[in-house]
Protein backbone atom coordinates (compact mmCIF):
# COMPACT_ATOMS: atom_id res chain seq x y z
CA UNK A 1 0.00 0.00 0.00
CA UNK A 2 2.95 2.01 0.68
CA UNK A 3 4.28 2.30 -2.58
CA UNK A 4 1.01 3.31 -4.05
CA UNK A 5 -0.77 5.78 -1.58
CA UNK A 6 2.42 7.11 -0.12
CA UNK A 7 4.33 7.72 -3.65
CA UNK A 8 6.20 10.81 -4.58
CA UNK A 9 7.18 8.92 -7.57
CA UNK A 10 5.84 10.61 -10.81
CA UNK A 11 5.89 7.01 -12.62
CA UNK A 12 3.76 5.59 -9.95
CA UNK A 13 1.51 8.89 -10.22
CA UNK A 14 0.74 8.70 -13.16
CA UNK A 15 -0.36 4.61 -13.67
CA UNK A 16 -2.46 6.11 -11.14
CA UNK A 17 -3.78 9.01 -13.07
CA UNK A 18 -4.17 6.51 -15.81
CA UNK A 19 -6.52 4.03 -13.50
CA UNK A 20 -8.22 6.49 -12.90
CA UNK A 21 -9.11 8.13 -16.16
CA UNK A 22 -9.75 4.88 -17.96
CA UNK A 23 -12.61 3.82 -15.18
CA UNK A 24 -13.92 7.46 -15.81
CA UNK A 25 -13.97 7.08 -19.16
CA UNK A 26 -15.62 3.54 -19.00
CA UNK A 27 -18.13 5.67 -16.83
CA UNK A 28 -18.82 8.03 -18.82
CA UNK A 29 -18.59 6.42 -22.05
CA UNK A 30 -21.58 3.74 -21.14
CA UNK A 31 -23.87 7.01 -20.26
CA UNK A 32 -23.60 8.44 -23.69
CA UNK A 33 -24.49 4.30 -25.05
CA UNK A 34 -27.52 4.68 -22.79
CA UNK A 35 -28.55 8.20 -24.14
CA UNK A 36 -28.40 6.59 -27.81
CA UNK A 37 -30.35 3.63 -26.94
CA UNK A 38 -32.89 5.91 -24.99
CA UNK A 39 -32.56 8.18 -28.89
CA UNK A 40 -33.26 4.59 -30.95
CA UNK A 41 -36.95 4.86 -29.28
CA UNK A 42 -39.07 7.64 -29.58
CA UNK A 43 -41.68 6.33 -27.59
CA UNK A 44 -40.31 7.17 -24.68
CA UNK A 45 -40.99 6.49 -20.70
CA UNK A 46 -41.36 9.64 -19.27
CA UNK A 47 -40.20 8.61 -15.92
CA UNK A 48 -36.94 8.40 -17.83
CA UNK A 49 -36.40 11.87 -18.35
CA UNK A 50 -34.73 13.50 -15.48
CA UNK A 51 -32.18 10.26 -15.35
CA UNK A 52 -32.06 11.38 -19.14
CA UNK A 53 -31.23 14.68 -18.23
CA UNK A 54 -29.03 13.64 -15.43
CA UNK A 55 -26.78 10.89 -17.29
CA UNK A 56 -26.17 13.77 -19.85
CA UNK A 57 -24.62 16.42 -17.18
CA UNK A 58 -22.90 13.54 -15.57
CA UNK A 59 -21.19 12.34 -19.18
CA UNK A 60 -20.19 15.65 -19.85
CA UNK A 61 -18.26 16.15 -16.46
CA UNK A 62 -16.87 12.95 -16.19
CA UNK A 63 -15.36 13.16 -20.08
CA UNK A 64 -13.94 17.01 -19.15
CA UNK A 65 -13.02 16.48 -15.85
CA UNK A 66 -12.42 13.17 -15.13
CA UNK A 67 -11.06 11.29 -18.32
CA UNK A 68 -9.76 13.70 -20.66
CA UNK A 69 -7.93 16.43 -18.27
CA UNK A 70 -6.31 13.20 -15.93
CA UNK A 71 -4.91 11.32 -18.63
CA UNK A 72 -3.92 14.24 -21.15
CA UNK A 73 -2.65 15.97 -18.51
CA UNK A 74 -2.18 13.66 -15.48
CA UNK A 75 -0.56 10.87 -17.21
CA UNK A 76 1.54 11.86 -20.07
CA UNK A 77 2.73 15.24 -18.22
CA UNK A 78 3.67 13.08 -15.10
CA UNK A 79 5.40 10.25 -17.22
CA UNK A 80 7.24 12.50 -19.74
CA UNK A 81 7.83 15.74 -18.56
CA UNK A 82 10.82 14.51 -15.93
CA UNK A 83 12.55 12.65 -18.54
CA UNK A 84 12.12 15.22 -21.46
CA UNK A 85 14.38 16.96 -18.94
CA UNK A 86 16.70 14.65 -17.40
CA UNK A 87 15.14 15.56 -14.26
CA UNK A 88 14.97 12.84 -11.19
CA UNK A 89 11.29 13.67 -10.25
CA UNK A 90 8.99 17.01 -10.38
CA UNK A 91 10.41 20.13 -8.30
CA UNK A 92 7.28 19.53 -5.62
CA UNK A 93 6.66 15.50 -5.59
CA UNK A 94 4.36 15.04 -2.60
CA UNK A 95 2.06 18.13 -3.82
CA UNK A 96 1.63 15.75 -7.22
CA UNK A 97 0.86 12.85 -4.84
CA UNK A 98 -1.69 15.91 -2.99
CA UNK A 99 -3.49 16.76 -6.68
CA UNK A 100 -3.68 12.72 -7.48
CA UNK A 101 -5.30 11.59 -4.53
CA UNK A 102 -7.64 14.87 -4.52
CA UNK A 103 -9.86 13.87 -7.32
CA UNK A 104 -10.59 10.23 -5.78
CA UNK A 105 -13.34 12.43 -3.54
CA UNK A 106 -13.81 14.71 -6.20
CA UNK A 107 -15.07 11.59 -8.32
CA UNK A 108 -16.82 9.85 -5.56
CA UNK A 109 -18.95 13.00 -4.90
CA UNK A 110 -19.83 13.19 -8.77
CA UNK A 111 -20.64 10.18 -8.49
CA UNK A 112 -22.99 9.85 -5.38
CA UNK A 113 -24.77 13.14 -7.37
CA UNK A 114 -26.32 10.41 -9.26
CA UNK A 115 -28.16 8.40 -6.80
CA UNK A 116 -29.76 11.34 -5.00
CA UNK A 117 -33.48 11.92 -5.19
CA UNK A 118 -33.29 15.43 -7.22
CA UNK A 119 -31.34 14.66 -9.63
CA UNK A 120 -29.20 17.33 -11.67
CA UNK A 121 -30.53 17.86 -14.96
CA UNK A 122 -29.28 21.15 -15.86
CA UNK A 123 -26.32 20.33 -18.24
CA UNK A 124 -23.12 20.51 -17.57
CA UNK A 125 -22.99 24.29 -18.34
CA UNK A 126 -24.67 24.64 -14.72
CA UNK A 127 -27.43 27.61 -15.76
CA UNK A 128 -29.34 29.06 -13.30
CA UNK A 129 -32.49 29.18 -12.58
CA UNK A 130 -32.23 25.54 -13.06
CA UNK A 131 -29.16 25.16 -10.77
CA UNK A 132 -30.77 27.05 -8.13
CA UNK A 133 -33.38 24.73 -8.13
CA UNK A 134 -33.94 23.03 -4.66
CA UNK A 135 -31.60 20.10 -5.55
CA UNK A 136 -29.52 18.33 -3.06
CA UNK A 137 -27.72 16.88 -6.44
CA UNK A 138 -25.81 20.40 -7.27
CA UNK A 139 -24.33 20.69 -3.62
CA UNK A 140 -22.47 17.59 -4.62
CA UNK A 141 -21.82 18.63 -8.19
CA UNK A 142 -20.24 22.32 -7.53
CA UNK A 143 -18.30 20.38 -4.28
CA UNK A 144 -16.78 18.04 -6.83
CA UNK A 145 -15.77 20.79 -9.41
CA UNK A 146 -14.16 22.47 -6.27
CA UNK A 147 -11.94 19.55 -5.28
CA UNK A 148 -11.02 18.91 -9.31
CA UNK A 149 -10.25 22.74 -9.92
CA UNK A 150 -7.98 22.51 -6.94
CA UNK A 151 -6.16 19.30 -8.01
CA UNK A 152 -6.11 21.15 -11.78
CA UNK A 153 -4.19 24.12 -10.30
CA UNK A 154 -1.65 22.34 -7.74
CA UNK A 155 -0.74 20.45 -10.82
CA UNK A 156 -0.54 23.11 -13.47
CA UNK A 157 2.11 25.33 -10.79
CA UNK A 158 3.87 21.83 -10.38
CA UNK A 159 4.83 21.37 -13.99
CA UNK A 160 5.39 25.00 -14.69
CA UNK A 161 7.49 25.77 -12.12
CA UNK A 162 9.26 22.29 -12.66
CA UNK A 163 9.70 23.13 -16.06
CA UNK A 164 11.18 26.68 -15.52
CA UNK A 165 13.64 25.91 -12.40
CA UNK A 166 14.61 22.20 -13.16
CA UNK A 167 15.53 22.91 -16.91
CA UNK A 168 19.70 22.29 -17.05
CA UNK A 169 19.73 24.45 -20.22
CA UNK A 170 19.65 27.76 -20.19
CA UNK A 171 18.45 27.86 -24.15
CA UNK A 172 14.60 28.09 -22.73
CA UNK A 173 13.36 28.19 -25.95
CA UNK A 174 15.20 25.97 -28.06
CA UNK A 175 15.90 23.17 -24.89
CA UNK A 176 12.04 22.24 -24.29
CA UNK A 177 10.07 20.11 -26.51
CA UNK A 178 7.03 20.80 -28.23
CA UNK A 179 5.03 18.56 -25.78
CA UNK A 180 6.51 20.63 -22.79
CA UNK A 181 5.58 23.54 -24.16
CA UNK A 182 1.54 22.83 -25.07
CA UNK A 183 1.95 21.93 -20.81
CA UNK A 184 3.11 25.09 -19.83
CA UNK A 185 0.39 27.18 -22.13
CA UNK A 186 -1.90 24.77 -20.88
CA UNK A 187 -0.94 25.33 -17.24
CA UNK A 188 -0.98 28.50 -17.49
CA UNK A 189 -5.13 28.29 -19.15
CA UNK A 190 -5.60 26.27 -16.15
CA UNK A 191 -4.43 28.75 -13.23
CA UNK A 192 -6.18 31.81 -14.98
CA UNK A 193 -9.65 30.23 -15.72
CA UNK A 194 -10.64 27.67 -12.99
CA UNK A 195 -10.90 30.43 -9.98
CA UNK A 196 -12.78 32.01 -12.37
CA UNK A 197 -15.61 29.00 -12.55
CA UNK A 198 -15.26 28.35 -8.50
CA UNK A 199 -16.25 32.18 -8.34
CA UNK A 200 -19.72 31.38 -10.41
CA UNK A 201 -20.65 27.90 -9.17
CA UNK A 202 -19.73 29.62 -5.35
CA UNK A 203 -22.07 31.73 -6.48
CA UNK A 204 -24.60 28.88 -7.23
CA UNK A 205 -23.87 27.49 -3.99
CA UNK A 206 -24.72 30.53 -1.81
CA UNK A 207 -27.97 31.37 -4.04
CA UNK A 208 -29.10 27.79 -3.35
CA UNK A 209 -28.80 27.41 0.46
CA UNK A 210 -28.09 31.10 1.70
CA UNK A 211 -31.19 32.57 -0.18
CA UNK A 212 -28.59 35.29 -1.99
CA UNK A 213 -29.63 36.77 -4.89
CA UNK A 214 -26.39 36.69 -7.70
CA UNK A 215 -28.49 35.04 -10.28
CA UNK A 216 -32.02 35.25 -9.32
CA UNK A 217 -34.22 38.61 -11.38
CA UNK A 218 -36.51 38.16 -8.52
CA UNK A 219 -33.73 39.86 -6.01
CA UNK A 220 -31.90 41.92 -8.54
CA UNK A 221 -29.93 39.23 -9.77
CA UNK A 222 -29.09 38.52 -13.49
CA UNK A 223 -28.48 35.08 -14.74
CA UNK A 224 -26.66 35.97 -17.51
CA UNK A 225 -23.54 36.93 -15.64
CA UNK A 226 -23.29 33.35 -14.92
CA UNK A 227 -22.90 32.81 -18.49
CA UNK A 228 -20.28 35.14 -18.38
CA UNK A 229 -18.32 33.99 -16.03
CA UNK A 230 -18.72 30.42 -16.52
CA UNK A 231 -17.79 30.39 -20.16
CA UNK A 232 -14.93 32.42 -19.33
CA UNK A 233 -13.77 29.28 -17.60
CA UNK A 234 -15.19 27.20 -20.68
CA UNK A 235 -13.74 28.20 -23.51
CA UNK A 236 -10.32 27.96 -22.32
CA UNK A 237 -11.33 24.82 -21.02
CA UNK A 238 -11.87 23.58 -24.16
CA UNK A 239 -7.66 24.50 -25.13
CA UNK A 240 -6.94 23.04 -22.23
CA UNK A 241 -8.13 19.68 -23.10
CA UNK A 242 -6.86 20.08 -27.38
CA UNK A 243 -3.30 21.69 -26.05
CA UNK A 244 -1.53 18.51 -24.98
CA UNK A 245 -3.19 16.99 -27.65
CA UNK A 246 -1.27 19.19 -30.05
CA UNK A 247 1.82 18.69 -28.21
CA UNK A 248 2.07 14.93 -28.08
CA UNK A 249 0.98 14.78 -31.46
CA UNK A 250 3.69 17.26 -32.66
CA UNK A 251 6.37 14.55 -30.58
CA UNK A 252 4.87 11.46 -32.22
CA UNK A 253 4.78 12.74 -36.10
CA UNK A 254 8.51 14.15 -35.39
CA UNK A 255 9.23 10.92 -34.47
CA UNK A 256 7.31 8.49 -37.26
CA UNK A 257 8.68 11.05 -39.81
CA UNK A 258 12.10 10.07 -38.90
CA UNK A 259 12.93 13.89 -38.82
CA UNK A 260 14.77 15.78 -36.54
CA UNK A 261 12.42 18.43 -35.67
CA UNK A 262 8.92 19.37 -36.21
CA UNK A 263 8.72 21.88 -39.40
CA UNK A 264 9.25 25.11 -38.08
CA UNK A 265 9.41 24.12 -34.40
CA UNK A 266 9.41 27.85 -33.59
CA UNK A 267 6.37 28.85 -35.05
CA UNK A 268 4.35 25.75 -33.23
CA UNK A 269 5.33 27.22 -30.07
CA UNK A 270 3.59 30.77 -30.47
CA UNK A 271 0.89 29.33 -32.48
CA UNK A 272 0.10 27.44 -29.18
CA UNK A 273 0.55 31.08 -27.16
CA UNK A 274 -1.43 32.80 -29.83
CA UNK A 275 -4.27 30.31 -29.21
CA UNK A 276 -4.08 30.28 -25.33
CA UNK A 277 -4.12 34.05 -25.30
CA UNK A 278 -7.15 34.16 -28.00
CA UNK A 279 -9.14 31.24 -26.28
CA UNK A 280 -9.67 34.09 -23.13
CA UNK A 281 -10.88 36.83 -25.14
CA UNK A 282 -13.71 35.17 -27.41
CA UNK A 283 -16.28 33.23 -24.34
CA UNK A 284 -19.58 35.36 -25.59
CA UNK A 285 -19.30 32.94 -28.86
CA UNK A 286 -21.18 30.64 -26.75
CA UNK A 287 -23.97 33.25 -26.32
CA UNK A 288 -25.05 34.77 -29.32
CA UNK A 289 -29.16 33.94 -28.65
CA UNK A 290 -28.74 35.93 -25.24
CA UNK A 291 -29.41 39.68 -27.02
CA UNK A 292 -25.67 40.71 -27.90
CA UNK A 293 -25.39 44.28 -29.53
CA UNK A 294 -25.07 43.75 -32.51
CA UNK A 295 -21.16 45.51 -32.48
CA UNK A 296 -20.62 43.05 -29.76
CA UNK A 297 -21.53 40.10 -32.24
CA UNK A 298 -19.10 41.44 -34.75
CA UNK A 299 -16.19 41.45 -32.07
CA UNK A 300 -16.87 38.15 -30.78
CA UNK A 301 -17.18 36.72 -34.08
CA UNK A 302 -14.29 38.13 -35.60
CA UNK A 303 -12.25 36.99 -32.92
CA UNK A 304 -13.07 33.93 -33.05
CA UNK A 305 -12.22 33.58 -36.60
CA UNK A 306 -9.01 34.23 -35.94
CA UNK A 307 -8.50 31.75 -33.80
CA UNK A 308 -8.39 29.63 -37.19
CA UNK A 309 -5.24 31.38 -38.09
CA UNK A 310 -2.98 29.99 -35.16
CA UNK A 311 -4.48 26.71 -35.59
CA UNK A 312 -3.78 26.11 -39.05
CA UNK A 313 -0.66 26.92 -38.52
CA UNK A 314 -0.32 23.92 -36.61
CA UNK A 315 -2.33 21.65 -38.85
CA UNK A 316 -0.06 22.56 -42.07
CA UNK A 317 3.47 22.49 -40.34
CA UNK A 318 2.16 18.87 -39.47
CA UNK A 319 1.27 18.40 -43.22
CA UNK A 320 4.74 19.64 -43.70
CA UNK A 321 6.37 16.95 -41.08
CA UNK A 322 4.65 14.47 -42.51
CA UNK A 323 5.13 15.23 -45.97
CA UNK A 324 8.38 13.69 -48.11
CA UNK A 325 8.74 11.09 -44.99
CA UNK A 326 8.77 7.33 -45.73
CA UNK A 327 5.22 6.55 -44.36
CA UNK A 328 4.95 2.81 -43.72
CA UNK A 329 1.79 4.06 -42.38
CA UNK A 330 2.39 2.34 -39.16
CA UNK A 331 -0.55 2.35 -36.55
CA UNK A 332 0.95 5.53 -35.13
CA UNK A 333 1.03 7.54 -38.26
CA UNK A 334 -2.98 6.04 -39.19
CA UNK A 335 -3.72 7.66 -35.34
CA UNK A 336 -1.64 10.67 -36.86
CA UNK A 337 -2.99 11.15 -39.98
CA UNK A 338 -6.76 10.66 -38.48
CA UNK A 339 -6.50 12.98 -35.79
CA UNK A 340 -5.57 15.83 -38.28
CA UNK A 341 -8.16 15.11 -40.55
CA UNK A 342 -11.14 15.16 -37.70
CA UNK A 343 -9.64 18.23 -35.78
CA UNK A 344 -9.60 19.87 -38.84
CA UNK A 345 -13.39 18.91 -39.67
CA UNK A 346 -14.60 20.05 -36.42
CA UNK A 347 -12.41 23.06 -36.76
CA UNK A 348 -14.41 24.05 -39.97
CA UNK A 349 -17.74 23.83 -38.37
CA UNK A 350 -16.62 25.65 -35.56
CA UNK A 351 -15.11 28.28 -38.06
CA UNK A 352 -19.38 28.09 -39.24
CA UNK A 353 -20.64 28.09 -35.65
CA UNK A 354 -18.34 31.44 -34.79
CA UNK A 355 -20.84 33.00 -37.62
CA UNK A 356 -23.27 34.99 -35.22
CA UNK A 357 -26.55 34.89 -37.94
CA UNK A 358 -25.80 31.25 -38.21
CA UNK A 359 -25.02 30.63 -35.00
CA UNK A 360 -28.63 31.86 -33.55
CA UNK A 361 -29.83 29.22 -35.51
CA UNK A 362 -28.03 26.38 -34.91
CA UNK A 363 -27.34 27.30 -31.81
CA UNK A 364 -28.45 24.41 -28.91
CA UNK A 365 -28.98 21.84 -31.70
CA UNK A 366 -27.25 18.42 -32.61
CA UNK A 367 -24.99 20.31 -35.18
CA UNK A 368 -23.28 22.12 -31.76
CA UNK A 369 -22.94 18.64 -30.91
CA UNK A 370 -21.43 17.12 -33.68
CA UNK A 371 -19.02 20.36 -33.95
CA UNK A 372 -17.48 19.61 -30.23
CA UNK A 373 -17.73 16.05 -30.53
CA UNK A 374 -15.33 15.97 -33.81
CA UNK A 375 -12.81 17.89 -31.83
CA UNK A 376 -12.85 16.33 -28.61
CA UNK A 377 -14.18 12.81 -29.40
CA UNK A 378 -11.50 12.81 -32.62
CA UNK A 379 -9.62 15.32 -32.20
CA UNK A 380 -8.62 14.89 -27.96
CA UNK A 381 -9.31 10.88 -27.73
CA UNK A 382 -7.59 10.50 -30.83
CA UNK A 383 -4.22 11.77 -29.46
CA UNK A 384 -4.29 9.84 -26.10
CA UNK A 385 -5.06 6.98 -28.23
CA UNK A 386 -1.97 7.12 -30.57
CA UNK A 387 0.33 8.52 -27.68
CA UNK A 388 -0.92 5.33 -25.46
CA UNK A 389 0.13 3.08 -28.38
CA UNK A 390 3.41 4.99 -29.43
CA UNK A 391 4.50 5.21 -25.35
CA UNK A 392 3.16 2.13 -24.51
CA UNK A 393 6.58 -0.13 -24.73
CA UNK A 394 8.97 2.83 -22.95
CA UNK A 395 6.07 2.41 -20.14
CA UNK A 396 5.42 -1.94 -19.84
CA UNK A 397 8.93 -2.73 -21.73
CA UNK A 398 5.76 -4.71 -24.32
CA UNK A 399 4.97 -3.98 -27.75
CA UNK A 400 1.34 -4.47 -29.02
CA UNK A 401 0.59 -6.10 -32.45
CA UNK A 402 0.67 -3.81 -35.07
CA UNK A 403 -1.74 -5.66 -37.51
CA UNK A 404 -4.47 -5.49 -34.77
CA UNK A 405 -3.83 -2.11 -34.01
CA UNK A 406 -4.75 -1.07 -37.63
CA UNK A 407 -7.57 -3.18 -37.74
CA UNK A 408 -8.59 -1.26 -34.50
CA UNK A 409 -8.05 1.95 -35.72
CA UNK A 410 -9.78 1.52 -39.15
CA UNK A 411 -13.18 0.58 -37.32
CA UNK A 412 -12.94 2.83 -34.65
CA UNK A 413 -12.34 5.59 -37.44
CA UNK A 414 -15.18 4.60 -39.39
CA UNK A 415 -17.62 3.90 -36.27
CA UNK A 416 -17.34 7.30 -34.35
CA UNK A 417 -17.44 8.78 -37.92
CA UNK A 418 -20.66 7.06 -37.88
CA UNK A 419 -21.67 7.99 -34.47
CA UNK A 420 -21.35 12.05 -34.94
CA UNK A 421 -21.58 12.84 -38.76
CA UNK A 422 -25.31 12.07 -38.98
CA UNK A 423 -25.47 14.13 -36.08
CA UNK A 424 -24.61 17.53 -38.28
CA UNK A 425 -27.61 16.52 -40.08
CA UNK A 426 -29.47 16.36 -36.94
CA UNK A 427 -28.81 19.56 -35.96
CA UNK A 428 -29.32 21.30 -39.94
CA UNK A 429 -32.81 19.86 -39.50
CA UNK A 430 -33.34 21.80 -36.20
CA UNK A 431 -33.36 18.48 -33.63
CA UNK A 432 -32.60 20.50 -30.17
CA UNK A 433 -29.74 18.96 -28.14
CA UNK A 434 -30.44 17.53 -24.52
CA UNK A 435 -33.99 16.69 -26.08
CA UNK A 436 -35.57 12.93 -25.18
CA UNK A 437 -38.43 13.06 -27.85
CA UNK A 438 -38.51 14.39 -31.12
CA UNK A 439 -40.39 14.71 -35.01
CA UNK A 440 -40.47 11.13 -36.59
CA UNK A 441 -38.66 12.43 -39.13
CA UNK A 442 -35.24 12.65 -37.53
CA UNK A 443 -35.67 9.09 -36.82
CA UNK A 444 -33.33 7.46 -39.48
CA UNK A 445 -30.42 9.63 -38.43
CA UNK A 446 -30.83 8.91 -34.65
CA UNK A 447 -30.58 4.88 -35.59
CA UNK A 448 -27.73 5.91 -37.58
CA UNK A 449 -25.77 7.53 -35.14
CA UNK A 450 -27.20 5.07 -32.18
CA UNK A 451 -25.80 2.30 -34.39
CA UNK A 452 -21.84 4.01 -34.57
CA UNK A 453 -22.30 4.45 -31.18
CA UNK A 454 -22.76 0.48 -30.50
CA UNK A 455 -20.44 -0.17 -32.38
CA UNK A 456 -17.88 2.37 -31.04
CA UNK A 457 -18.16 0.63 -27.50
CA UNK A 458 -17.22 -2.94 -28.98
CA UNK A 459 -13.81 -1.28 -30.77
CA UNK A 460 -13.17 0.38 -27.19
CA UNK A 461 -13.08 -2.67 -25.33
CA UNK A 462 -11.28 -4.35 -28.37
CA UNK A 463 -8.87 -1.83 -27.72
CA UNK A 464 -8.33 -2.67 -23.93
CA UNK A 465 -8.80 -5.98 -24.47
CA UNK A 466 -5.25 -6.03 -26.93
CA UNK A 467 -4.07 -3.58 -23.64
CA UNK A 468 -4.77 -6.42 -21.27
CA UNK A 469 -3.60 -9.44 -23.51
CA UNK A 470 0.16 -7.92 -24.43
CA UNK A 471 0.15 -7.25 -20.66
CA UNK A 472 -0.20 -10.83 -19.49
CA UNK A 473 1.51 -12.38 -22.22
CA UNK A 474 5.16 -13.68 -20.97
CA UNK A 475 7.41 -11.85 -23.76
CA UNK A 476 8.93 -8.95 -22.66
CA UNK A 477 10.99 -6.84 -24.94
CA UNK A 478 13.84 -4.75 -23.37
CA UNK A 479 13.43 -1.74 -25.19
CA UNK A 480 16.80 -0.54 -26.54
CA UNK A 481 16.29 1.22 -29.47
CA UNK A 482 17.90 4.82 -29.41
CA UNK A 483 15.47 7.02 -31.23
CA UNK A 484 15.53 11.13 -31.56
CA UNK A 485 13.50 11.81 -28.90
CA UNK A 486 15.02 12.16 -25.32
CA UNK A 487 12.33 9.83 -23.36
CA UNK A 488 13.55 6.68 -25.62
CA UNK A 489 16.98 7.22 -24.20
CA UNK A 490 16.70 4.99 -21.59
CA UNK A 491 16.64 1.62 -22.24
CA UNK A 492 13.83 -0.31 -20.54
CA UNK A 493 12.72 2.95 -18.31
CA UNK A 494 11.06 0.77 -15.08
CA UNK A 495 9.10 1.90 -12.04
CA UNK A 496 12.05 3.57 -10.17
CA UNK A 497 12.65 7.39 -9.95
CA UNK A 498 14.34 8.36 -13.48
CA UNK A 499 17.20 7.96 -14.24
CA UNK A 500 19.71 11.33 -13.30
CA UNK A 501 21.28 13.21 -16.14
CA UNK A 502 25.03 11.90 -15.95
CA UNK A 503 23.48 8.26 -16.59
CA UNK A 504 21.41 9.55 -19.76
CA UNK A 505 24.34 11.64 -21.59
CA UNK A 506 26.43 8.16 -21.10
CA UNK A 507 23.32 6.43 -22.35
CA UNK A 508 23.52 8.63 -25.53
Amino acid sequence: MKKWLYSTNHKNISIMYLVMGMWSGMMGMSMSMIIRIELMNNMNNFSFTLTYYMMITIHALLMIFFMTMPIIIGVFSNWLIPLMMSTQDLIYPRLNNLSMWILFPSLMLMTLSMFMKNKIFTGWTLYPPLSIQNSSSINLIIFSLHLNGLSSIMSSMNFTISMMNMNSNKMFLDNLTLYCWSIIVTSMLIILSIPVLASGITMIILDHNFNSMFFNPIGNGNPVIFQHLFWFFGHPEVYILILPGFGLMSQIMNQETGKMEIFSKMNMIYAMMAIGVLGFIVWAHHMFTIGLDIDTQLYFMSATMIIAVPTSIKIFSWILTMNGSKNNLSPMMMWSMGFILMFSMGGMTGIMLSNSIIDINLHDTYYVIAHFHYVLSMGVVFSILSSMIFWFPMLTNNMMKNNMLKINFINLFLSINMTFYPQHFLGLNGMPRRYIMYSDNLMFWNNISSMGATSTIFFVLMFISMIMETMMSKQKIMFKIKLFNQEWMVNSPNLSHTMNESILISNK
